[in-house]
């Protein structure tokens, strides 16, 4: 027993051992002595051993986790076939976070150089759609196009209102009932035209413009005479005038 408490001595006081595992006991020494006589102080060394062996249990439990963790990450990744081992060493969860690493920023650059080419294609799809030459026009064209698309939304929601559409009607519905309300309105106009001249035929309609032509200069010709020599300038006051004169 002597001798192996010696060899965890030799251990402990070795360069390579954590400096706080060695400690000296303060109270009195309880058959723990060297062959020399001096105090081992190894009181704490089976809670120390207790600690250490929790850690290494706990070391597993790390280790699996990180593998389920690069698995996720990195699924083209295929399981070690050491992974089930018992003994796991910090180099082992080191390499694995490195690996992690690495591919986080692997994917930070390509997505990088990704977002960089997306944005390059949308600015070459804006300017061919909206005919921009230069990268200096695509702002301006920018602002253009919304303030058109701000006049055309409120004048497409201003005739929902006036048509009494629902909002949601789509811009094909607002042009038929636009097209539907014109027919109507120019029925009613050519039937209103047909009533004031009195009659329902198109060629009467055109021989009445065309009397109507015939007869019009000659009479405001006339009107004019008489306005003249009446020295008046009214209308209403030529049949007063006349009858004074008679």
């Amino acid at each position: 027993f002597l001798k192996v408490l010696s060899h965890i001595d030799s251990i402990l006081r070795s360069p390579r051992a954590p400096p706080l595992i060695y400690r000296r006991s303060k109270g009195p020494v309880q058959n723990c002595t060297k062959e020399n006589g001096q105090e081992c102080g190894f009181e704490h060394l089976p809670l120390t051993i207790e600690m250490w062996a929790d850690q290494l249990m706990a070391l597993k439990d790390l280790h699996r986790s990180l593998r389920k963790l690069s698995l996720e990450l990195m699924p083209w990744h295929t399981a070690d076939p050491q992974d089930n081992r018992e003994s796991i060493r910090v180099e082992d969860l080191q390499f694995i976070v490195d690996a992690i690493l690495e591919e986080i920023e692997n994917k930070e650059k390509n997505s990088q150089t990704q977002s960089l080419q997306t944005l390059s294609a949308i600015v070459s799809h804006f300017q061919k759609l909206f005919d921009v030459n230069s990268l200096n026009g695509v702002y301006p064209r920018m602002n253009e196009v919304y303030t058109k698309l701000g006049e055309m939304t409120n004048a497409m929601r201003n005739l929902h209102e006036l048509l009494e559409l629902d909002s949601s009607a789509p811009p094909t519905v607002v042009v038929d009932t636009v097209g539907k309300l014109c027919d109507i309105i120019n029925k009613n106009v050519t039937e209103q035209v047909q009533q004031l001249l009195g009659t329902q035929d198109i060629h009467s309609i055109i021989n009445k413009l065309e009397e109507h032509e015939r007869f019009f200069p000659p009479f405001q010709a006339l009107i004019q005479d008489l306005l003249c020599l009446l020295e008046i300038s009214n209308l209403d006051d030529i049949l007063p005038v006349v009858r004074n004169l008679k």
